[in-house]
């Protein structure tokens, strides 16, 4: 799965470069970075990025975070596009969540995502 999570880590380099999620609390940059938009759109062009590790690892995946964080499966695994975006929101929940520099500013509450702070981030995102 090493390669699917670097495909979100650079959508989430990205999205930050595009000031997405700029001037918004930091403790919700992970809502604004994977959940406001679609990691990828098209049934053809998901299922093709889900092949590049495999189809059954992204549903056992969701199933689990799923069933650990809602107490049931909520999303529609015959499609392709919803396994995918999904599964990135996933990905770059772990992401983040595993990121020193994103714990250090969520340390702070009521903390913004500033011009510096958003260059920190993508800075360690870059280096990991």
């Amino acid at each position: 799965m090493y390669e699917l999570k670097e495909d979100v880590k650079n959508y989430i380099i990205d999205q930050l470069t595009d000031n997405v999620g700029l001037d918004q609390h930091i403790s919700d940059l992970h809502h604004y970075l994977l959940n406001e938009d679609y990691f990828i759109i098209g049934y053809y062009r998901a299922e093709q990025w889900l092949k590049k590790d495999s189809i059954f690892n992204a549903i056992d995946k969701i199933k689990e975070y799923e069933e650990s964080n809602f107490g049931e499966v909520t999303t529609d695994l015959s499609s392709s596009e919803s396994v995918a975006n999904m599964l990135a929101y996933i990905l770059g929940e772990e992401i983040l969540f595993n990121n020193d520099t994103y714990n250090l500013f969520t340390r702070f509450h009521n903390e913004y995502l500033d011009e510096d702070k958003k260059n920190l981030l993508i800075d360690s995102l870059k280096g990991e």
